[in-house]
């Protein structure tokens, strides 16, 4: 089994960040935080990478739900959504997969919260092609 789920988009990076957040949204995801991975490997390694920038897309009514089903699930929290460069105008969005991160957690009300929460995710990635 992948642990994610992935697309091209054929499309300048700003767009497809932009075009993931708002695909994210219509599945009722908000973007809690944005790491620019580019950014921080120049500042705290000086070396050059291709625009990669991790959204950690956050649905508080999932994350309610885990949160009531098992305490420490905040460890694997949000959802963490990858936008990478791997040639100009082609940019690849990759999602956890949550059913893959959950599997090591013996709780089955996560894994059915897992499934939801997966088919959503697949509905981003797919509004995306």
């Amino acid at each position: 089994m992948s642990y994610y789920f992935s697309t091209i988009v054929h499309d300048n990076f700003a767009n497809a960040i932009q075009k993931v957040t708002d695909a994210l949204k219509t599945e009722g995801f908000g973007v809690l935080t944005e790491i620019d991975m580019r950014a921080t490997m120049k500042k705290k390694l000086d070396v050059d990478i291709p625009p990669y920038t991790i959204l950690g897309a956050c649905n508080p009514p999932f994350a309610y739900r885990a949160l009531q089903a098992e305490e420490k699930i905040g460890t694997m929290l949000p959802c963490n959504v990858v936008v990478q460069e791997i040639a100009p105008g082609k940019v690849e969005v990759a999602a956890v997969d949550p059913i893959a991160s959950m599997q090591a957690i013996q709780n089955p009300l996560l894994g059915e919260l897992a499934e939801e929460v997966s088919n959503k995710l697949k509905k981003v990635i797919q509004q995306l092609k």
